[in-house]
């Protein structure tokens, strides 16, 4: 059917450039963040969720896609949203589902500028950003100072690996917050890095600023991982429920998750095709055969082997790997 012309195109809720989470009554909001302008002076807005309790409680701020193509951190934040509809009692949960908006439209981990004298930018290098700094830095700021830090007594930022590769439900905890240690065991997941923190990172900046926060991985990057993104909600609502936002007890499971602090990333000497012989979590010994890699006439050029006794954390599925690429993540 046609459509009238007086017909909305984009759903119309309150757009606002600050957001105080204290000021709103009990209940669901929806609102527009305006938080920078493109290139021609429209207005860039980010959807966002507010979730608010009646009685006064821990005030959780959860984002997603700070890196564009980590779409399962987008279906687990949107999934979350729907499963704590009218259930919240106490406290808020804020949820921004699409960080990175020109990011997400390419398909891309990075933030895309229009700048003629602008490359393309990891936001999650940036943070807090700078208000007088290149439009990703001023976008990065924007977030912090606006909407994350003046919401967030804790944080969630909610990730996936990369294009072309694959994790498990992994959590990156600072092992000197009891808070973040809590969150990440509370989630069940898979791994538990001992992350004491990048600069430039979300998590890191939260941290610093006093808000216990940790980053979460949802699986293999771009594609749709389901059953991570179940798992990844169930373990939030854990959250959500031992710190009281919502009624029930948490429940860990009898799964052991495996803890570690030191990272090793195997990366391709050159490009070529590249089989993995090992999945996530296996453990390998110093020494093992990893993956082969093949020109492009099917021979092979390259063979990988483990550097240290560790379990694989990570791992390509995609096989085109050019030179550096990530061939296998080990967690030791």
């Amino acid at each position: 059917m046609p459509h009238s012309l007086k017909d909305c195109v984009i759903p119309v809720y309150p757009t606002i450039k600050a957001l105080d989470v204290d000021g709103l009554a009990a209940g669901e909001h929806k609102f527009w963040f305006a938080i920078a302008t493109d290139a021609i002076g429209h207005p860039q807005t980010l959807p966002v969720l507010v979730f608010k309790g009646q009685k006064p409680g821990k005030r959780l701020v959860i984002t997603a896609a700070i890196h564009g193509d980590e779409q399962n951190g987008i279906l687990t934040a949107q999934t979350l949203a729907r499963s704590i509809k009218s259930k919240i009692q106490a406290g808020t949960v804020t949820i921004v589902p699409t960080v990175n908006l020109s990011g997400i439209a390419r398909h891309s981990r990075d933030y895309h500028s229009a700048a003629p004298d602008s490359s393309s930018t990891n936001l999650n290098r940036i943070f807090p950003g700078n208000p007088h700094g290149s439009d990703a830095e001023r976008f990065a700021h924007s977030l912090w100072i606006n909407l994350i830090q003046p919401n967030a007594d804790l944080g969630i930022d909610l990730h996936s690996q990369t294009s072309g590769s694959a994790y498990p439900l992994y959590a990156f905890a600072n092992y000197q917050l009891d808070d973040c240690i809590n969150m990440a065991k509370l989630v069940n997941p898979d791994v538990i890095l001992d992350d004491p923190g990048d600069p430039g990172i979300l998590e890191t900046v939260y941290n610093q600023a006093g808000i216990p926060a940790i980053t979460l991985e949802v699986g293999v990057g771009r594609y749709t991982d389901s059953t991570m993104v179940a798992r990844a909600v169930e373990g939030i609502l854990n959250i959500l429920k031992h710190y009281g936002l919502i009624a029930g007890c948490a429940q860990l499971t009898e799964q052991k998750f495996i803890e570690g602090k030191q990272i090793t990333s195997v990366r391709a000497n050159q490009g070529g095709f590249v089989i993995c012989h090992v999945n996530l979590l296996q453990k390998v010994s110093k020494g093992q055969h990893l993956a082969s890699q093949f020109d492009s006439f099917g021979d092979i050029v390259e063979e990988y082997y483990s550097p240290t006794s560790a379990t694989v954390i990570s791992h390509n599925v995609e096989s085109v790997r050019a030179p550096g690429s990530l061939i296998v993540r080990l967690l030791k």
